[in-house]
């Protein structure tokens, strides 16, 4: 619980600091933010005008899963602000649980999402599957995460 209230006070520190930095456009550099499913931070940041690095770090009560991922971005139905994106990428877990080898595993991963800054507003919202396969552990094999990221562009 105290790690939540850490994120936030961080998250809402960023907030007030970048305020006036803003870029209201539809589009945006680097955002970072939170996603629900499972619980993680995530951070987003355009290498290209079409391809990003995001990382996303999952926790819960039984440890934590360092996630990168290379997305390359493409507009979607010709509305400003909203792309679909694609890509590969790669985890490492370590946890604290009687089903895993060792407590430490790692995958490869593949994503693909939609992505929507919302115009003249300092926020990104994304949806997406991100389906992974696990190397090395007692549960080795195929596992799916996803879900919806709420960022602070800037």
């Amino acid at each position: 619980m105290k790690s939540i209230r850490l994120t936030l006070s961080v998250l809402a520190i960023l907030c007030a600091f970048t305020a006036s930095a803003q870029n209201n456009s539809s589009s945006y550099k680097t955002a970072i933010g939170v996603k629900f499913y499972p619980g993680a931070l995530t951070i987003k940041h355009f290498v290209k005008e079409t391809a990003a690095l995001e990382g996303i770090a999952y926790f819960s009560s039984k440890g934590f899963r360092i996630t990168g991922l290379y997305e390359l971005h493409y507009d979607l139905l010709q509305v400003e602000g909203l792309k679909w994106y694609v890509g590969p990428g790669a985890h490492v877990g370590f946890y604290d649980d009687k089903y895993y080898d060792g407590n430490t595993y790692f995958g490869i991963d593949g994503i693909l999402g939609i992505d929507y800054k919302i115009t003249g507003a300092p926020l990104n919202l994304s949806l997406d599957w991100n389906p992974s396969f696990e190397f090395g552990t007692n549960s080795a094999g195929f596992n799916s995460y996803g879900g919806l990221s709420i960022r602070f562009a800037f």
